[in-house]
């Protein structure tokens, strides 16, 4: 006989909609590891025909150890579930994967395997692991958001300030730098810049009477600002504007840094 409890305990084992844990228990006989085993099979037919749906959500999680930052990307396909106590979780367990493996290669490797056995017929969704890395330096400095879909970690130089560090990496969130400092910017990326700027300064009409090559000289003037703008280093810090972000944290303090975002 199938009870209540019975019914009860099988979806708190499994995730699965109340209606779909007593029809399997129903075909086993109340046998509750026969019921998970078809639960957990109509649970994978389920979730290989979600594996094309879109993952615009997700959580990022990142676990800080002495000088070590261990991160976790992974995206779902709605915010109810990348909100709830199994995705995070899951999350947990999949740091404590990285922790234990060689590589970040080998870790997601090992996480996939977990996801698909444990965790594919709790959620009910397609997901992706974006990323499952460790990340080493001197001193560390980590920032999630508070909507846990943006991240930062940045790696400094020994004696840099810790707490300033920190707010270093919630500048990196809410601005995206493109590179540490203006020279990482490549001299491609630049060229391709110039053109557009070429394009838009061709469509205004002040512009009529010059020629190209003034209009690239003008231009020229503009790739300074252009690639100060997208480093780091030389960005204005928000916290505050009339300070450069390398004036603020040193010139040579950053070795290097990771943006999240989903």
């Amino acid at each position: 006989m199938v009870t209540p409890q019975m019914i009860k305990e099988l979806r708190e084992r499994t995730g699965v909609g109340m209606s779909d844990c007593k029809n399997a228990l129903v075909e086993t006989n109340g046998d509750m590891e026969g019921a998970i085993e078809i639960l957990r099979k109509k649970g994978l037919a389920k979730a290989a025909k979600r594996a094309g749906n879109e993952t615009n959500e997700g959580k990022i999680k990142i676990v800080t150890e002495g000088n070590t930052a261990y991160v976790a990307v992974v995206t779902c396909e709605t915010d109810f579930v990348a909100r709830n106590e199994t995705f995070d979780a899951m999350l947990g367990h999949f740091i404590d994967i990285r922790k234990s493996e060689s590589s970040d290669e080998a870790a997601i490797a090992k996480a996939e395997e977990l996801k698909a056995s444990e965790y594919t017929l709790k959620v009910g969704e397609n997901m992706v692991i974006k990323a499952l890395s460790k990340i080493e330096g001197e001193v560390i400095a980590t920032y999630v958001h508070s909507n846990f879909k943006n991240g930062a970690v940045l790696v400094a130089k020994a004696g840099t300030d810790a707490d300033k560090l920190k707010q270093v990496a919630m500048h990196v969130v809410a601005t995206n730098p493109t590179v540490l400092s203006p020279a990482d910017i490549s001299d491609e990326i630049v060229a391709k810049e110039k053109d557009i700027q070429l394009a838009i300064m061709k469509e205004d009409p002040k512009n009529a009477g010059k020629s190209d090559e003034i209009l690239t000289k003008i231009i020229e003037g503009k790739m300074t600002k252009f690639r100060e703008e997208n480093a780091l280093l030389t960005q204005p810090f928000v916290v505050n504007p009339d300070v450069k972000v390398g004036d603020f944290i040193g010139t040579d303090a950053i070795v290097s840094y990771v943006r999240y975002a989903i």
